[in-house]
């Protein structure tokens, strides 16, 4: 019988809140270019919001790794030590992690440890995921390398530890940063344990640029949900209506970026930070960046943070790639 999910103590509101209120005053006093960390696009809105995008016939990122996972997941756990507990990094709905657990269910009783900044999106993993038979499931609501400590300390003497990386949010990071906190997997990882890490493929620009950027305005409101979350949580006054979505492309560095563009010159105030920006007509608001990877380079990053690549599946229809490292 399957357990009853539970969500782990949480990062108390109102620190939560305080690192918030902190990185929005930080990224909106860059000089030069003005920032806001991606995480923030998933609070409970932003959650449902990419739900969506996920259906989109333009965004294919979603579909291909679930379409990896239902195909090789059996492949996949054939390559993990056992006996294993499974921590994941960014779980979201737990959708495409499906797969694996019932993969893995059927060697073993599985412990599943999913790890999320959003109490939304750990809610809807244990809604998807808490009637499979074999699992028992404990949320973490985390900052990643936060849980993964967590779940590494609870593993008992023989235990592998199986870490999934699937929503290609590496991506996200800068190239020396996805290094850097790759590596900062590896220090908590023991020797044999695996990675599962899931990479965006280099595909056309146009192809690229309409995923992030789809006709219906999906994305755009996802985009501009993080102004009005300023505005639901830090009392902030972003006039959402004097901002546009807009995607662009850099060739040299391979990664799509989000921005949100003023229409105006306009002044902003968030109460509750006690602070005040301007925007000059045009300036821009950098909100997410999503790299791109040839499978080659995928294999090497892994190699030069501590990794050997054990298995790689790469779908045909988007180009997308599911990589197993294992701890060397």
């Amino acid at each position: 019988m399957a357990s009853v999910p539970r969500i782990a103590t949480a990062t108390p509101a109102i620190e939560a809140l305080s690192e918030f209120s902190s990185d929005v005053v930080i990224g909106l006093s860059h000089p030069g270019q003005k920032e806001l960390p991606s995480k923030y696009l998933y609070d409970q809105v932003g959650s449902a919001l990419f739900d969506v995008i996920c259906l989109l016939p333009e965004y294919g990122l979603s579909r291909a790794g679930m379409r990896l996972l239902e195909r090789h997941a059996v492949d996949v756990i054939d390559r993990v030590p056992g006996p294993a507990v499974v921590a994941e990094l960014g779980s979201g709905s737990g959708q495409k992690t499906r797969w694996l657990l019932e993969a893995l269910a059927r060697r073993q009783r599985v412990n599943y440890y999913p790890i999320d900044i959003s109490s939304s999106a750990l809610f809807r993993c244990q809604l998807e995921l808490a009637q499979l038979e074999m699992v028992s499931l404990v949320g973490f609501e985390r900052a990643y390398l936060d849980g993964l400590h967590e779940v590494a300390l609870r593993r008992r003497d023989g235990e592998h530890l199986l870490v999934l990386f699937l929503g290609s949010t590496i991506g996200n990071f800068d190239r020396a940063a996805g290094d850097q906190f790759l590596r900062e997997v590896r220090a908590i990882l023991q020797e044999g344990d695996t990675l599962l890490l899931a990479t965006d493929l280099e595909k056309p620009e146009p192809m690229l640029k309409v995923a992030y950027d789809d006709p219906p305005g999906v994305t755009a409101a996802f985009n501009k949900n993080i102004l009005a979350r300023i505005n639901r949580e830090l009392g902030g006054d972003f006039d959402l209506e004097k901002f546009e979505h807009i995607v662009r492309y850099d060739q040299a560095e391979r990664r799509i970026e989000m921005h949100l563009r003023s229409k105006v010159w306009q002044r902003v105030t968030i109460r509750k930070a006690g602070f005040r920006c301007y925007l000059r007509e045009g300036e821009t608001i950098w909100t997410e960046s999503s790299h791109k990877y040839n499978p080659e380079e995928v294999v090497q990053m892994g190699e030069r943070c501590g990794y050997r690549c054990a298995g790689q599946w790469i779908d045909a229809e988007w180009p997308f790639a599911q990589s197993l490292f294992l701890a060397a």
